[in-house]
């Protein structure tokens, strides 16, 4: 039997004054790969937020558990060295602080990850050239300047030199083209061979999945999760889009 890796029980968050997410349960077992869909709106970047802990979220009932610990009360930085990594849909500029140096740093904080300085530098060069990636970038202050297709490889380079048990994407193919798109694929799979993680992808875009073997794909709609199914779930949704699962919401009374 698979191991679960993120056990989600019966959470409710929101902000100060506005409910967002509705008892959502959710149980993502080590080495699979789940995907997590639904129009605009519904509630998909709050969860992945709220499992990393973001302080702008507020868990009113339910627990998570990661790899056998209950950590609804743990800060971002400690998921984190636990093992969870979240992509950013819109990844945010830092300047004065140089890529590599930042590179640096993060893994300096994972003992596991701890290695020599001309072993981290060979590692990077490795993964920027798997990446398309001019190692120019290194020097350059973090995603100051960057285009949103440049950024988005940078968190799979950091992705990548993490190895994190659980990598939660949030819309990674936002705004990318299709060059982009493809690298960051390859990126993904590269994780999924290498670091054999768990996955949890937040879109509405089944491009991305393509390359992708999917063990189970969820439906939100208005802060609920009001469907799941294997792969080809994902199939109906390309084709008939989230009306069935919006309206058998409203039929229950579904929370707004």
């Amino acid at each position: 039997m698979p191991d679960t890796l993120l056990s989600i029980q019966g959470l409710s968050a929101g902000t100060e004054d506005t409910p967002i997410l509705h008892n959502i349960n959710l149980s993502v077992d080590a080495g699979q790969t789940h995907v997590l869909m639904g129009p605009n709106g519904a509630g998909k970047s709050t969860l992945g937020h709220v499992i990393m802990g973001d302080p702008t979220f507020q868990v009113t009932s339910g627990s998570i558990t990661f790899d056998g610990n209950d950590i609804t009360e743990l800060s971002p930085d400690k998921r984190s060295l636990a093992g969870i990594f979240l992509s950013y849909q819109a990844p945010v500029e830092v300047p004065g602080v140089p890529l590599y140096s930042f590179l640096r740093t993060i893994c300096q904080m994972r003992p596991e990850l701890k290695t020599t300085a001309r072993k981290f530098r060979q590692r990077v060069a490795d993964i920027c050239k798997q990446l398309e990636m001019d190692d120019s970038f290194l020097t350059r202050e973090l995603n100051v300047g960057f285009s949103g297709g440049e950024k988005k490889k940078i968190e799979m380079l950091q992705l990548l030199l993490l190895r994190p048990k659980l990598a939660i994407l949030d819309e990674t193919d936002s705004g990318l083209d299709v060059d982009a798109l493809a690298i960051v694929s390859r990126g993904i799979e590269a994780y999924r061979q290498e670091c054999d993680g768990a996955l949890l992808i937040i879109t509405h875009n089944t491009r991305i999945l393509e390359r992708l073997d999917v063990d189970r794909t969820h439906v939100m709609v208005r802060g609920n999760l009001v469907g799941a199914g294997d792969a080809a779930l994902i199939d109906e949704i390309d084709a008939n889009g989230f009306g069935r699962f919006e309206a058998a919401l409203a039929a229950k009374g579904g929370a707004n």
